[in-house]
């Protein structure tokens, strides 16, 4: 039987979903222009496909004018291209509707209580964890739905620090399952799940614990450009967290930086953000490993990855590529494969703002021998590729198009 979706094929690129947008305010390309501070030569580019609208603080400074979510920019979520991905989408609802059930009585069965046992389930997560961070997110689907059950009926069956666990997994549930719907562009279900997180890590009654998803916290408010609640936050744990004294207050204070960086990149300060940059980056040095406390996957790696998708957030072709030199030869193979693919995705996007059009298409095709479906279906990469056909339609770059919807 062939697969079904209630996602409809999406033909328009963001450009086109931009002027139907600002065509729906009544609002002429000069209007917009005004608005959002571009020149109306790129309001034109952008909505006739002529210039990439991939850039999170273009999008977002669209979005803000226009009174919409970024999302109706990008037109996330996409139809799933391939059949990994359309099996990773068949949780989606089941996903969604653990989310909305959660807080509600679990009403388990005698069976289903009888059977809590708080060692396996930490097995269970990290599993889960595990295969959405190797961008495995078909066989990540296959355990969400019926691990956050039992993870929502043992916060509530479990007594004394046996519930504390509970409420630590269920937690660390939320959050793969946030990750998971991001990743399919299903952003309302994600900020759900990112209430979730909060609401469980703080009942673990560990600090630390709703530090950790306070950094998810400050993510959401970055997704929809309110960067100053994003910098509330993030300042807000940074003064909480002090002088790190531990590897793990270190590791969250060099993820808070990350942050920190792309929320300022993001708001058009460059300066801050390599300054919070330079501050997570001699976090990673003074920790001197990758570490996952969190699954915030902080270290060497991840502030080195970092140094070039900043100048990708800010339209920095020359300064990516020129990082990415120091970057890309380096990556540990064991390292997870969500955040190897994302650096390609990156180097690819760099190269392309660079006018290094055979490049950019190479890092592309990287990332998605890594990573597939979700190189796929990654918004920038979409748009991207598009813009690219729009000039040069031959060989693999037709082909990388058809795989990731753009034609």
């Amino acid at each position: 039987m062939p697969y079904r979706t209630d996602v409809p094929p999406d033909p328009e690129s963001n450009g086109q979903r931009l002027a139907a947008l600002r065509k729906r305010r009544r609002w002429t390309q000069e209007r917009l222009a005004r608005e959002t501070g571009y020149s109306l030569s790129a309001v034109k580019g952008f909505e006739q496909g002529r210039r990439s609208l991939d850039r999170g603080s273009v999008i977002l400074a669209f979005s803000r004018a226009l009174d919409c979510h970024p999302t109706e920019i990008t037109g996330q979520p996409f139809a799933p291209a391939d059949r990994n991905a359309q099996d990773a989408a068949l949780a989606v609802a089941a996903v969604h509707r653990a989310l909305l059930r959660h807080g509600r009585p679990a009403r388990p069965t005698d069976q289903e209580a009888a059977a809590v046992d708080v060692t396996d389930l930490r097995t269970r997560v990290e599993a889960a964890n595990a295969l959405r961070q190797g961008a495995d997110l078909s066989r990540t689907a296959e355990l969400l739905p019926a691990l956050l059950r039992d993870l929502q009926v043992a916060a509530e069956v479990c007594t004394g620090q046996d519930r504390l666990t509970a409420y630590d997994l269920l937690a660390s549930g939320y959050e793969c399952a946030m990750q998971y719907l991001y990743k399919l562009g299903r952003s309302s279900a994600a900020t759900l799940a990112t209430e979730r997180v909060v609401w469980a890590a703080e009942r673990t009654e560990d600090p630390m614990r709703l530090l950790s998803a306070r950094w998810y916290e400050a993510g959401e408010y970055l997704a929809i450009g309110e960067h100053q609640d994003a910098a509330d936050v993030i300042d807000g744990a940074l003064v909480d967290l002090g002088t790190p004294r531990t590897p793990e207050a270190l590791s969250l204070a060099g993820a808070f930086h990350l942050k920190a960086a792309l929320n300022t990149a993001r708001a058009g300060d460059g300066t801050s953000a390599q300054r919070h940059l330079l501050k997570a980056r001699q976090a990673a040095e003074q920790l001197g490993e990758d570490r996952n406390d969190y699954q915030l996957q902080f270290g060497p790696t991840n502030a080195a990855i970092w140094s070039v998708s900043l100048p990708v957030e800010m339209g920095r072709g020359r300064d990516a590529v020129r990082a990415a030199e120091h970057v890309s030869g380096d990556l540990p193979q064991g390292y997870a494969a969500e955040r190897r693919s994302q650096h390609w995705i990156d180097v690819g996007r760099g190269h392309w703002y660079n006018g290094q059009r055979d490049e950019a298409l190479a890092a592309f095709l990287t990332a998605e021998a890594i990573a597939p479906s979700t190189t796929r279906m990654h918004p920038g990469v979409r748009e991207t590729v598009r813009t690219m056909i729009r000039t040069q339609r031959r060989g693999n770059l037709l082909e990388l198009g058809m795989r990731v919807g753009a034609l």
